[in-house]
């Protein structure tokens, strides 16, 4: 077999460094003693010290703590149900309702917040952080409905049948043998649809009202007035957070039974 070529290395390190060097430069900066953040001076904890002592972040971190919760919890029911009932039953128009699914996923941003602003407004609605919720439970259903349509791939659908010729009903056959095996599946969908809904930042800003203020929106007010190594610390908490939900996310995708990529 022949070996891989040398310039794939070259082209894979500079796309990596093209990637995570901001990242880098963003996390250092963080522990820089001086304000200006232009070179280094010196290591410190005293921004993160900032972060952690500034009541109006810790009420922009507990607005999008609720969003998310909330939207995620809804969406994990909604979710399940919908990648239960796609993936068992067959009906007209099932693979438009397929596709209809991840439109949340593929459509841009920016026209989902669009639309979304429009419904509140036609409905008369008062934007607050109840139509930021609402907004967020649309997308975050995509994520745990398209995880969960992947993990009954690897189900064996006789195990349900199975139960119902022992004499367990339809509903009692899903509860005690289909959703114990999809738990995995459904906590990995919320687990990445609750980091998305954390980060989000587009949809949030156009649906949020006065008093609604997500830690995003709340970053973005502190930027426009440049960049301080408060805003440096606070991005590097986000991305320490974000980044676990994540990897557990895939740590528990993985380790599900029957998933080629987990052996």
């Amino acid at each position: 077999m022949l070996g891989k070529p040398k310039w794939l290395n070259v082209i894979a390190f500079f796309v990596y460094a093209f990637m995570y060097i901001p990242i880098v430069v963003l996390v250092l900066y963080s522990f820089e003693q001086s304000r200006l953040a232009v070179h280094w001076t010196g290591f410190t904890l005293k921004w993160y010290q900032a972060v952690f002592s500034d009541a109006a972040i810790g009420n922009a971190l507990l607005n999008s703590l609720i969003v998310a919760s909330i939207a995620v919890f809804v969406a994990a029911i909604m979710g399940t149900l919908a990648a239960v009932g796609l993936s068992r039953f067959r009906f007209k128009g099932q693979k438009f309702f397929q596709g209809a699914i991840i439109l949340p996923i593929i459509v841009p941003e920016i026209a989902m917040a669009v639309s979304a602003l429009s419904l509140f407004v036609a409905l008369g609605l008062n934007l607050s952080l109840a139509t930021i919720i609402v907004s967020h439970i649309v997308f975050c259903t995509a994520y745990v409905a398209l995880t969960v349509m992947g993990r009954l791939q690897g189900l064996d659908p006789r195990l349900e049948e199975a139960a119902q010729d022992l004499g367990a009903s339809p509903i009692m056959a899903f509860c005690k043998v289909t959703l114990p095996l999809l738990m995995p599946g459904i906590v990995a969908g919320c687990l990445l649809a609750f980091v998305m809904s954390l980060d989000d930042f587009i949809i949030t800003q156009f649906t949020a009202g006065v008093g609604a203020t997500t830690l995003p929106l709340r970053i973005y007010s502190l930027v426009k007035f440049g960049v301080s190594p408060e805003i440096n610390a606070l991005s590097t908490l986000m991305l320490l957070g974000t980044a676990s939900l994540t990897l557990i996310a895939e740590l528990i995708r993985r380790r599900q039974p029957g998933n080629p990529s987990g052996l």
